[in-house]
């Protein structure tokens, strides 16, 4: 749960005097228009505070401005929101989603205030063919030095003109190993129906319907009917040992035994392992969907120039350290690497070696066959 600060009140004449002495309040803003009105029932213990000379007066100013955030659920570390409120004296206010679609439905649906969204790299090409996204002012973003190369100028986002990494993954399983015998090292452990194991796959058509077509030994970006088809046949087939699609939650199932094997994010899963001894994370041998999810500004953003300031503090060193070391995601932040926790960086499950690395593949926008998979989800969905 993120902790968002909670305004103090002003005593107006004091905030007056402070505003005609020191020049503080926005541009054009009076001191009447800067200062709150307490509370009523406030007024007698302000009051009664005032006339006692040995009481200290705490006069706090309030937030100039607000910053509106987007985000995927359980992907910030809480201290940063903070962090960054007391820096830029803003007040933040952060809502959450758990797929790529539930965001690209509220964007263009007509941005309803946000100035920050965080979308996945295919979402990226997705909103910037829509023209949903603002173009970035990389001026105001020194830290952008900090990145590592590989996760620049990537095809979704020629030039980083509309969006800067903001934590890289893989999808993988993670198992209750006091429910399996042996280890898992593959997609078919998913359908296996010799094995009484209770299974969840994430609510994600293109990286669900995406392992289908890995097993398959398709592209998992395939645009032909015949073999999108093939896969949701087999998804379908397998229907009857799913527990759950979750969205984004199989990593909360998997922890509180509500299922033995789940496909989730890498660092979902990893987050749990701190506390559940029991869980294991293995990126199948088949391969994975690997992703890039990226700091993006969306049309209509009302406060872009301070949308800016978080993206810069987000690439700042230390804390894109310590925004990874909480999510146990990668980081694309050549210089957070030296601040990443250790274990972090030899666990293959977040920092997988070459020969892995060269298994993982990235989706990408399907243009019109996008309807292909979407009626694909929707069957496997209703299917019995």
């Amino acid at each position: 749960m993120i902790s968002k600060r909670t305004p103090m009140w002003l005593l107006p004449a004091l905030l007056m005097c402070i505003l005609f002495l020191s020049g503080c309040g926005g541009p054009g803003e009076s001191a009447a228009e800067a200062a709150e009105v307490e509370p009523a029932a406030n007024q007698a213990a302000a009051t009664k505070e005032t006339e006692n000379p040995t009481t200290p007066q705490v006069i706090k100013i309030q937030p100039q401005t607000e910053l509106n955030i987007f985000n995927w659920s359980t992907y910030i570390a809480p201290d940063i929101i903070p962090q960054f409120e007391e820096k830029y004296n803003v007040k933040v206010n952060y809502d959450m989603y758990e797929s790529n679609e539930d965001l690209l439905a509220k964007i263009q649906a007509g941005n309803p205030g946000y100035d920050l969204i965080v979308p996945g790299d295919y979402m990226v090409e997705i909103m910037r063919n829509l023209e949903l996204l603002t173009e970035i002012d990389q001026s105001n973003i020194p830290n952008m030095a900090n990145l590592n190369p590989t996760f620049l100028d990537l095809p979704f986002d020629p030039g980083n003109q509309h969006c800067l990494p903001y934590q890289w993954g893989t999808m993988a399983l993670g198992y209750n190993a006091t429910k399996v015998d042996g280890d898992i090292d593959s997609w078919q452990v998913m359908f296996d129906d010799t094995l009484d194991l209770r299974r969840a796959w994430l609510d994600d058509a293109r990286s669900t319907i995406g392992v289908a077509l890995m097993l398959l030994g398709y592209d998992v970006n395939t645009t032909d009917p015949d073999q999108i088809a093939e896969a949701t046949a087999m998804l379908v087939k397998q229907k009857k040992l799913v527990t759950a699609y979750a969205p984004d939650t199989g990593q909360i199932m998997l922890d509180d035994g509500e299922v033995d094997v789940a496909a989730e994010w890498s660092g979902d899963i990893l987050q749990i392992m701190e506390e559940n001894p029991d869980i294991r994370l293995v990126i199948p041998k088949e391969g994975a969907m690997a992703w890039v999810d990226s700091l993006c500004i969306p049309k209509g953003a009302p406060h872009k120039e301070m949308a800016e300031n978080f993206i810069n503090f987000i690439l700042d060193a230390e804390i894109g350290a310590e925004l990874s070391n909480y999510v146990r995601f990668a980081t694309p932040n050549a210089a957070a690497m030296a601040m990443i926790n250790p274990e972090d960086l030899s666990n293959p499950g977040i920092y997988p070696p070459a020969d892995v690395m060269d298994k993982l593949q990235f989706l990408v926008d399907v243009g019109e066959a996008t309807l292909l998979y979407d009626d694909a989800w929707t069957e496997i969905k209703a299917a019995n």
